[in-house]
């Protein structure tokens, strides 16, 4: 008979997505799902009680993402195992998930094999990559993410995400539980990184490292609508 022995730490904002992918894992007779987590925080917080086999994080959580959860859980077990699941493929949030100290990276639109191969991998300490982040990689080999995206912290490569998808500095620093003026000196700096002067700038440089419009559900915002940067509307 075969026993649960890789412990699972669940981390999604959507308790209806979790619950989901809580029935997935755990069909497999060696996996269990230890707990669940909706934000960094709480994932945090369930990281340090529970110490999971492995952890499998979502990027998109309300306030801080899931690489800065990651961060703190390697800041305090540095063999901590995180497997990214994300909505996410293109090379640059694949890139950014590695360089932080993830272990593997599935996308969920992979077949529901494919995660729990993706557990069992990274509970081995085997790096893991579904096919499609692999592909997508592959198609990029002669792409050299530049040095101002390399450049950009955590916070800063969230605040950018945000801005191409229309948020407003309001609306961003409400989102990340940050200060106005902490969002603005954020925009100030990949500005400066980025060297755009304006939004239909900024855009073309988000694109470059692979932050299509296309890529969110509000699609491509009116350049003309984002000004001097984040004066528009959410998407």
């Amino acid at each position: 008979m075969i026993t649960a022995d890789i412990s699972v730490l669940l981390v999604d904002d959507h308790a209806v997505v979790r619950e989901g992918y809580r029935r997935l894992l755990e069909l497999s007779p060696d996996v269990r799902v230890a707990g669940e987590a909706a934000n960094a925080s709480e994932a945090y917080q369930r990281f340090c009680a529970l110490r999971p086999d492995v952890v499998v994080m979502d990027l998109a959580l309300p306030g801080a993402s899931g690489i800065e959860a990651m961060r703190r859980m390697l800041a305090r077990e540095p063999d901590a195992h995180v497997l990214i699941f994300s909505v996410h493929e293109e090379a640059i949030f694949v890139r950014r998930a590695l360089d932080a100290g993830a272990r593997g990276y599935v996308t969920k639109a992979s077949a529901p094999d494919v995660l729990v191969e993706g557990v069992r991998a990274v509970a081995r300490r085997v790096c893991y990559l579904s096919a499609d982040v692999s592909q997508a990689l592959a198609l990029r080999t002669t792409f050299q993410e530049g040095p101002p995206g390399r450049q950009l912290s955590a916070r800063e490569f969230e605040v950018l995400r945000l801005l191409v998808q229309g948020y407003t500095l309001p609306s961003i620093a409400e989102k990340l539980g940050l200060s106005q003026k902490t969002v603005a000196n954020h925009q100030s700096t990949i500005r400066q990184k980025f060297g755009a002067d304006n939004g239909v700038q900024l855009a073309q440089m988000a694109n470059r490292l692979g932050l299509h419009f296309s890529d969110f559900a509000g699609g491509t915002p009116s350049f003309g609508s984002l000004g001097p940067l984040g004066s528009g509307t959410p998407a």
